[in-house]
């Protein structure tokens, strides 16, 4: 199960700058939260041990310290009848260093436990190990952060902010999910990304990277390059934005999508849109989720439960790709999550998907979990 991975909160917000300035949850959604790793961690952890008398908050230099953050998770699929039982763990590890500094890297373990012929119960293969990313942030100012490394290809949102399993609503990838991000979901290279407030409703956010051709498996790439930018209108909790991409090898072909999130204050309501497009082929989703907490009953029950569909399609390209859909492609899913705790989630959901070659349902059931750890203790340089 290659890619399952992450978001952060949108660079709308700018990532890094004073690691004491934090931003206001209601501003943001939910699903634009892991990804502004160095304002977020160090805002959280470098807080000062207050004493008897509190310091001047300008003079103060926090210390911020390592965090050790991640996913658990045992998710069971059922796609035509064929039953897969999928154990998998993601560890992300954040060293700051110094004020500016911040390196990040994200391993995944994970294995399939099928049925054998002739043996009774599900066997588990070998367990596979992938180093999804290994950066090094460099934070000029609160409107530009410099990555070098290996790190998620920003084409799109799924891949780099709802593709934990913790975080998404349903548990399957999007069928467009493969394209623009790179034979393994990461690009070997570097980017600079940031934000900007426009004005006092609007803020921009942008992202401009380059990636080189890497045949070492697990840890290949392609080479191209590429942007995003969106625009985030915080009273509305609104987004909308775009993606290009151009490869620099092969048939040297352009890759473009468009992406949306919605938020409303008013309601507990998300809804995601992608779309792209390449030669290889397009499609796009629509995921609309909603929390069940207005209900005037078993209300401490509703309040943790979420109702969630998807539906996506998929059109092949001139040209074929081994990591797409071979045909054209229709699916939808309809699915159920209850949050036991905050990072302890249940998720129950049915699709079906409709293909030339025949059609099939698809039946997920998950339990996934979330932790955080600091690595030591944060104080007052």
């Amino acid at each position: 199960m290659k890619g399952r991975r992450t978001l952060l909160l949108p660079e709308a917000c700018p990532r890094g700058g004073t690691w004491g300035k934090f931003v206001q949850r209601s501003a943001f959604p939910k699903t634009l939260f892991l990804r502004s790793i160095p304002a977020l961690v160090l805002a959280l952890l470098a807080v000062p041990i207050s004493g008897a008398q509190s310091p001047d908050p300008d003079d103060v230099e926090v210390k911020p310290v390592p965090l050790l953050t991640g996913s658990a998770g045992f998710i069971s699929d059922f796609t035509g009848g064929q039953p897969d039982l999928h154990p998998i763990a993601t560890s992300l590890v954040l060293v700051p260093i110094g004020q500016r500094w911040l390196f990040e890297t994200r391993a995944t373990f994970e294995t399939d436990m099928v049925q054998v012929p002739g043996r009774t119960g599900f066997h588990g293969g070998p367990v596979q190990k992938e180093v999804e990313y290994a950066q090094l942030d460099f934070i000029a100012n609160p409107y530009i952060t410099v990555t070098v490394g290996r790190f998620l290809t920003p084409f799109g949102i799924f891949n780099e902010r709802l593709y934990p399993i913790w975080i998404r609503n349903l548990q399957a990838d999007p069928l467009i999910l493969p394209i623009g991000v790179g034979p393994s979901n990461a690009s070997t290279g570097a980017m600079v990304r940031g934000g900007f407030k426009a004005n006092s409703q609007i803020n921009v956010n942008y992202t401009a990277y380059f990636s080189a051709l890497s045949t070492v498996t697990p840890v290949d790439s392609d080479r191209f390059a590429g942007g995003r930018g969106g625009i985030f209108v915080t009273k509305a909790r609104f987004e909308i934005g775009g993606s290009f991409q151009h490869l620099l090898q092969q048939e040297r072909s352009n890759l473009y999508g468009f992406h949306t999130i919605w938020q409303p204050p008013a309601l507990p309501f998300d809804l995601r849109a992608e779309y792209a497009h390449s030669k290889r082929g397009s499609g796009y989703w629509v995921e609309p989720a909603y929390k069940l907490s207005r209900l005037p009953f078993l209300q401490n029950e509703m309040r943790r439960t979420q109702i969630v569909a998807r539906y996506q399609q998929f059109f092949t390209g001139e040209l074929q790709s081994d990591i797409l859909p071979p045909v054209n492609t229709k699916q939808f899913e309809f699915g159920v999550n209850y949050y036991f705790i905050d990072g302890l989630k249940a998720a129950a959901n049915y699709g079906r998907q409709f293909t030339a070659d025949g059609n099939a349902n698809i039946w997920t059931m998950a339990l996934t979990y979330r932790f955080v750890f600091p690595l030591g203790h944060a104080g007052i340089q």
